[in-house]
């Protein structure tokens, strides 16, 4: 190589190397500054149900701990998966989170994974936040006044009763088919009327448009307070404080019902560099001694439960294979329902 092709090559690497060095520089400036500008949490369910509300607590609480606004925008539809699959292609910087629930980030990948566009751990696991009591209920108006009184209906009424949902393979979903699974009822189980969100599930049950619905009670218990709904059972080992007229499962013989409860977690796109997931970690943290945050959470009747990154991700894999036994058990694998 002569001289001056040998000084183009050197000028040429030397532009390579500051142009990098400046990228590396630009970049770890941002991340160093994180957050400097408004973040998104993306709620994979409709406005109203019970992720919409531990989204919106959590946003408060992350603005307040963050310094920055904290915005929640709702991404509707496929039992959670498009604003979750959303997450998973977001850009990894931490502006854009998942509050991440059981229907979406456990149950879909474990029963649909031909179908769900992401896997359970695809995500940059950051940390859990509670844990949802889940019970069944009905309408004030209902016939059933018992927990006993809806099985023998649903023993001897079948198909002609109707139950609402989130949608398809949500907690709400799977929760009635293990009782159905339970009371080994095949191919005469109520039938499922699934809806956006959990709100919209409420609503319907309110309106006297199903027969009853299973959920966490985030999204029932006001309603249940102010008597237009009737809590029937909850799946916690203890009666619940705030509703101790309510029998649990156990107690009524469903001992199996134990393993469905709701969960919300926050979860950012993979590849999330290590500070922001540290800074995001520490705000976590912080949330959980917040009154605010906390009284917000005790207000839809759930159980704080902040967990490590790590904590998490063996949770969500537990999780995930629960609901895996489970959709063999009836044989609902890749939607063969």
């Amino acid at each position: 190589m002569n001289t001056k092709c040998l000084t183009r090559t050197r000028r040429l690497m030397l532009g390579t190397l500051l142009a990098t060095t400046a990228l590396t520089g630009a970049t770890a400036w941002a991340q160093s500054n994180y957050p400097n500008r408004p973040l998104t949490v993306i709620s994979p369910f409709s406005a109203g149900g019970d992720a919409d509300l531990a989204a919106r607590n959590f946003a408060a609480a992350a603005q307040r701990a963050l310094g920055q606004a904290v915005v929640v925008v709702n991404k509707t539809g496929a039992s959670g998966v498009i604003g979750s699959a959303q997450v998973v292609a977001a850009a990894p910087d931490g502006y854009t989170l998942l509050l991440a629930r059981t229907g979406s980030q456990a149950i879909m990948p474990a029963v649909q994974p031909t179908a769900t566009k992401y896997k359970w751990d695809d995500y940059t696991f950051i940390g859990m936040l509670e844990l949802n009591p889940y019970g069944c209920m009905v309408n004030a108006k209902s016939p059933y006044k018992s927990f006993d009184d809806l099985v023998q209906a649903i023993r001897t009424k079948g198909k002609t009763m109707n139950f609402g949902t989130a949608g398809v393979l949500t907690t709400n979903d799977m929760g009635p088919r293990e009782l159905f699974r339970l009371l080994k009822l095949t191919d005469q189980a109520p039938t499922q009327i699934p809806y956006k969100g959990t709100g919209e599930a409420t609503q319907s049950l309110l309106a006297g448009e199903t027969d009853f619905s299973c959920g966490s009670m985030g999204s029932f218990l006001s309603h249940i307070k102010a008597g237009t709904l009737r809590a029937l059972m909850v799946t916690t080992a203890e009666r619940m404080a705030n509703l101790p007229e309510v029998p649990t499962a156990r107690e009524l013989g469903f001992a199996g019902m134990e393993r469905i409860v709701g969960w919300s977690a926050v979860m950012g796109p993979p590849r999330l560099p290590a500070d922001v997931r540290d800074k995001l970690a520490a705000m976590l943290k912080t949330i959980a001694a917040d009154p605010a945050w906390l009284a917000g959470t005790a207000m839809t009747g759930s159980l704080p439960y902040v967990r490590s990154a790590d904590e998490t991700r063996e949770y969500v894999q537990g999780q995930y294979q629960l609901y895996r036994t489970l959709g063999e058990q009836l044989g609902i694998i890749d939607g063969k329902m």
